[in-house]
């Protein structure tokens, strides 16, 4: 199969998994309040995260069968690739890139006025509280898929026409707005430009996959552990007061 096809093709199974959620949620939504003491958030919560699951999993499945048909598909670079140990050390390098770009990111917003914080990630954050399996489709699946869409389909065949800004910045913007949450568009844009060029770099997504899991794993870790982490800022406060 050609490599506009597999790109078209895993472009619709990646539109067609975010349609797919919703009205699967609907269904699993209503199994879960049917459930004898359960409350209608911890059914929604429950409905959801297992639609999420679902289908990033299907999704997940059908991006690795259209890759193994053709393994040259995510050769978009000319010249060596990186080594799997060196693709995985910038991968690591990747996120402090990334999350130093965020903190960039959050800093010029703050300075325009934008209040700080993604709904959106407080929002699943709260989900994976009640229904664990909500951080498989966070930390594992989002990577991988986005990764996929967003670095090889969008940037891969953008910069084959053109060149690497501009193939950053147009899929970095597209990435941003996708999350439905324009007033953080630089917040999303800071480290699609880092994940660009670690795939432009290594010339293998491997990179950019290990870079987001970090991401998106480190975020979870810090929304589902927040209370803890007030108490412990509380508490360090307390002792500086004291010894003041």
């Amino acid at each position: 199969m050609k490599n506009w096809k597999i790109s078209l093709n895993l472009l619709l199974i990646y539109i067609a998994m975010q349609v797919g959620s919703l009205y699967l949620g609907k269904i699993l939504i209503g199994y879960f309040e049917s459930r004898p003491g359960m409350s209608d958030k911890e059914a929604a919560y429950n409905g959801v995260a297992w639609s999420l699951f679902t289908v990033n999993l299907m999704a997940s499945l059908l991006f690795l069968f259209f890759i193994v048909r053709n393994k040259k598909y995510l050769q978009v670079f000319t010249g060596k690739k990186a080594s799997i140990g060196n693709a995985i050390l910038w991968g690591f390098l990747g996120f402090f890139l990334a999350m130093g770009g965020q903190m960039l990111a959050a800093t010029i917003e703050t300075a325009m006025g934008v209040e700080l914080g993604s709904e959106n990630t407080a929002i699943l954050s709260d989900i994976a509280r009640i229904s664990p399996i909500m951080l498989i489709p966070m930390v594992l699946f989002a990577p991988f898929l986005e990764e996929m869409v967003f670095r090889r389909v969008l940037f891969g065949s953008i910069f084959q026409k053109t060149n690497f800004w501009i193939a950053a910045i147009i899929s970095g913007l597209i990435f941003a707005v996708v999350h439905n949450e324009l007033e953080h568009t630089l917040m999303y844009l800071m480290p699609a430009l880092v994940f660009s060029y670690l795939y432009y770099r290594t010339k293998r997504l491997l990179a950019p996959m290990i870079a987001h899991f970090l991401m998106n794993g480190f975020v979870a870790v810090v929304q589902l552990n927040i209370d803890k982490l007030q108490q412990l800022q509380d508490m360090k406060q307390a002792i500086i007061i004291f010894l003041q």
